[in-house]
């Protein structure tokens, strides 16, 4: 008896290579598909032009889940993202629709698809780190390269993986450090979590690097004459503010330099690109590790792999 069907595809890829648009393509063609959002930062409401979340149009015209989750104050976490997608997941099954899961946050998606089992929080571990840094005579900059020496010492692996100035995953790993007692590595995924998925088929779009680098440029850009700034200033004026994790997004930790800080708007759109490249080169290293996807690329335009997408999804359905 051959093995049953997946229910669930899931579309994967480094930032900017198209695959929500294709993702949207794919539901609207199929209209048994719900959109699952697997985005670190599109699970908070306000955060929607940096985000490049789904219009309000499209969300009317597909489901999509996992989306505006939480206040851009709060603190959300891999565990709280892998019970709200378990629940969404369900709720899709129990309508006997079929889920296209999309995004480019690796550790989130491991989450969801059972790779890991994320850490606990020591909240008082972690209210300590970030009093010190808060404290730290020498300033922000000094703090960090502190946090990332302490954590080299006690989990080079996980310091190998975090870059110094992303303060924030430093101090994560430590607070899972100090507080289990286990390197935070122990708890990430390696070769030997990426166990057989029958429940999900995991495809990836893959397009060359010079191409997908202009892309980025477009795409931030395009989300500055969409108002991005002024997305920022409202969030940034709101009176509960951002919260620590929202302003270290991707684009919005880079305006808030010139929202708040007045850094020349030119520089900043300058570090969003170039950081924006480095992620996108992160992603890929990330996934070329998993054995599971199977590659779908392109020399230039991702609508070009909406064929072959499709006859993936139409593997997919209930049981």
């Amino acid at each position: 008896m051959p093995p049953p069907a997946p229910r669930h595809l899931v579309l994967l890829g480094p930032t900017a290579s198209g695959k929500s648009a294709l993702a949207l393509e794919l539901a609207r063609r199929r209209p048994t598909v719900e959109v699952v959002s697997v985005d670190s930062m599109q699970v908070y409401r306000g955060m929607d032009i940096g985000t490049a979340k789904p219009s309000a149009a499209e969300q009317a015209e597909v489901p999509h889940r996992l989306i505006d989750l939480a206040d851009p104050a709060e603190r959300f976490t891999v565990t709280r993202f892998a019970a709200a997608a378990a629940a969404a997941l369900a709720g899709i099954e129990a309508r006997g629709r079929t889920a296209v899961l999309v995004g480019g946050t690796g550790l989130y998606l491991q989450a969801v698809l059972g790779d890991l089992t994320p850490p606990g929080e020591w909240p008082a571990v972690r209210a300590g780190l970030e009093a010190w840094v808060a404290l730290h005579p020498g300033g922000p900059a000094a703090a960090a390269r502190a946090l990332h020496e302490r954590l080299d010492r006690l989990d080079p692996v996980a310091a190998a993986r975090i870059g110094p100035a992303n303060t924030r995953r430093v101090v994560r790993a430590l607070e899972v450090t100090l507080g289990s007692g286990s390197p935070f590595s122990s708890f990430g995924p390696g070769m030997s979590a990426y166990r057989p998925q029958p429940r999900f088929s995991i495809v990836g779009v893959w397009l060359p690097r010079v191409v997908l680098a202009d892309r980025i440029a477009a795409r931030v850009a395009a989300m500055l004459d969409a108002g991005l700034v002024e997305e920022v200033r409202a969030l940034a004026t709101r009176p509960a503010g951002l919260g620590r994790t929202a302003r270290q997004a991707l684009g919005y930790k880079e305006l808030l330099a010139h929202v708040e800080g007045g850094a020349e708007l030119g520089s900043c759109t300058a570090e969003i690109v170039r950081r924006t490249r480095e992620l996108a080169r992160r992603q890929r290293s990330w996934f070329r590790r998993d054995p599971r996807i199977r590659w779908h690329g392109t020399a230039d335009d991702p609508g070009r792999l909406l064929p072959g997408l499709l006859v993936e999804l139409d593997r997919c359905g209930p049981a």
